[in-house]
């Protein structure tokens, strides 16, 4: 009787040892959320995209220009499903960051740029109950100008810039003050506060990406596309010489490729420079 007690005991741990380990630890599961953030008391949402495991590498990502409130998180998985899908690793952890853009003055949506990375480096951790490791920024469009802009505040281990832009909001607004382009809220909302780009260029230029080409703390990788739109390609000779001009910044480089403002999703030699641009540091 004793023998068969302690036979039936043993079975039933074997199996509750067997169903535990079958069980998901929450912390170790791959999952996508959307989770609302702080950091400094500045708010704002982001979408993880978590794989499988607790300690990861981490790309921010960041989105480009929308038309209303409703289309910022939707622009920012969009945002994290184009990075991930050229991404050659499956062990990194993304953050799509949905920074707002209508209801503020161009720029100012840096302050939740930044939260949402000094968030990553030191709450995300806590909160999430992983580890993070190397921390990259990557951004497209607008999204490239936050990351380039973020360059300038705080050091990571490396940036990557497609499209980044305005370039130049003095020449991109006076084309719209003269009716040669079509209405932005960037512009109109730059308008209202400061007057027109006649009255007022300083304040524009303060806040073009053509002001930010210095103090690079990290490495930063650019890729634009030769066929982009007249009023990115501008500027971009001039961009390109100022940062390459740089006397105080780390490691610049430059991927100038056929195609449009996407070029870096669907370009076979960008997809390529990006991820040797990554697995590199």
């Amino acid at each position: 009787m004793k023998l068969f007690t302690a036979v039936v005991l043993l079975f039933f741990l074997s199996c509750k040892k067997d169903k535990m380990a079958n069980q998901s630890d929450p912390n170790t599961s791959a999952y996508r959320i959307t989770k609302p953030i702080s950091y400094n008391n500045v708010n704002v949402s982001v979408i993880i995209d978590k794989p499988a495991g607790n300690e990861f590498d981490v790309l921010i990502t960041y989105h480009g220009t929308v038309q209303s409130d409703s289309d910022i998180l939707p622009a920012a998985e969009t945002t994290l499903s184009q990075f991930k899908n050229i991404l050659n690793r499956q062990n990194m952890m993304i953050v799509s960051v949905a920074h707002p853009q209508l209801n503020i003055l161009f720029g100012d949506n840096i302050l939740q740029a930044e939260a949402a990375l000094l968030w990553v480096k030191n709450k995300a951790s806590t909160e999430l109950g992983i580890t993070t490791k190397k921390i990259f920024l990557a951004g497209h469009s607008q999204g490239g100008y936050l990351v380039t802009r973020l360059n300038t505040m705080h050091k990571t281990n490396g940036v990557i810039a497609n499209a980044p832009g305005p370039l130049n909001l003095v020449y991109r607004c006076q084309l719209e003050e003269n009716g040669q382009a079509p209405a932005s809220y960037p512009c109109y909302n730059l308008r209202n506060v400061y007057g027109t780009t006649v009255a007022n260029s300083n304040a524009y230029y303060q806040r073009s990406l053509l002001n930010f080409t210095n103090g690079f703390k990290s490495d930063i990788l650019f890729v634009q596309g030769l066929d982009d739109m007249a009023i990115q390609l501008y500027s971009w000779p001039t961009f390109k010489q100022d940062v390459n001009n740089c006397s105080n910044c780390q490691t610049r480089q430059f991927v100038e490729i056929p195609g449009g403002h996407t070029a870096i999703f669907q370009s076979q030699t960008a997809k390529a420079e990006f991820n040797n641009f990554i697995n590199s540091r």
